[in-house]
């Protein structure tokens, strides 16, 4: 009975083992080559439960299908105007030619030492004809990195397709200046910002000067205008005084002469006036009671105006008629 046990026990272990050397499975995510003595005898890129012979007549070699990154180290290139720069880029790939892949590169790590040589020539090529500041630069109309990572992608993708896989895209991780030249780069940068940033405050001088002169240009035409317009204002106000005033005293005559009189004696007359005058002068008339009372004589205003013409002699307080 145990060795019937026994028996049906090692069947079955023969049995799967021979299903395993004989069945194989296919993934969607790989290609997978029948190969018989090493020589491959069938490619298989569709998923699936598939059979062979049983090893070592036939072996299986599966290949992944899906996208691979290659990260390239960092690598110190020449710019187009000889500037030294050192990138660090990867790139995607994937295997299109199961076949062609195993015979020429055989597995992931033949083909990143293919990839090394191949992305660093071209990207080493393609930076060189580039000058630096077409690389890193805060103007998108001048900038053509991406210009020049996508025709690295296209020469790679010509060279590796011989060897069963493709690039699918070329992109830079870093970029950067190595580290015996950062430092005369920073002095640099600084002296052009530098530049940059006097030669705005020297415009922004000229600009703060063009406006005070326009401003102090405005100023005086705004103070002119309005003098311009007190003056005629004032002219106007002291005609209209005139005007009222002559109105006002053409109806008395002989007060308004006595008005101009008493204004004549406030101008002149002081604690420290002496005044000689004749004793017939308009002048007198009103400092003398006597002569109030009498009417003026018929010289009119013109002899007042004599009279406060020959006001400017004083020797002594007072007054002489």
């Amino acid at each position: 009975m145990k060795i019937l046990r026994f028996l049906g026990f090692g069947a079955l272990a023969l049995a799967f083992l021979a299903v395993s050397l004989v069945y194989f499975q296919v993934d969607t995510t790989e290609d997978a080559i029948v190969t018989q003595f090493g020589n491959p005898v069938r490619i298989i890129n569709e998923p699936g439960l598939y059979a062979k012979l049983p090893d070592p007549v036939q072996s299986v070699v599966k290949i992944s299908n899906q996208l691979q990154v290659y990260t390239l180290p960092r690598t110190e290139f020449l710019s187009g105007d000889k500037k030294n720069i050192v990138a660090e880029a990867y790139a995607t790939w994937r295997v299109t030619d199961a076949l062609a892949f195993v015979k020429n590169v055989r597995d992931l790590r033949g083909a990143d030492l293919r990839l090394n040589d191949i992305v660093r020539s071209e990207l080493g090529a393609a930076l060189g004809q580039v000058e630096l500041g077409q690389l890193v630069t805060v103007d998108t109309s001048n900038v053509k990195l991406p210009d020049t990572l996508a025709a690295v992608r296209e020469r790679a993708a010509a060279r590796t397709e011989p060897y069963g896989f493709t690039v699918t895209d070329v992109q830079l991780k870093e970029l950067t200046f190595p580290p015996a030249n950062l430092s005369s780069v920073f002095q640099r940068m600084r002296s052009e910002r530098e530049a940059i940033a006097r030669q705005f405050r020297s415009e922004g001088t000229e600009e703060a000067a063009r406006i005070r002169a326009e401003a102090d240009t405005e100023k005086a035409a705004i103070l002119a205008a309005a003098s311009q317009d007190a003056t005629e204002t004032r002219g106007r106000a002291d005609a209209d005084a005139v005007s009222i005033y002559a109105g006002a005293f053409g109806k008395d005559k002989e007060f308004y002469q006595f008005s101009r009189t008493l204004e004549s004696y406030d101008k002149f007359i002081d604690d420290g006036t002496t005044l000689i005058l004749p004793s017939d002068s308009e002048l007198l008339r009103y400092l003398d009671p006597r002569s109030v009372l009498q009417p003026p004589p018929s010289t009119g205003s013109s002899n007042l105006a004599d009279a406060e013409a020959d006001t400017g002699r004083s020797t002594a307080p007072g007054v002489r008629p």
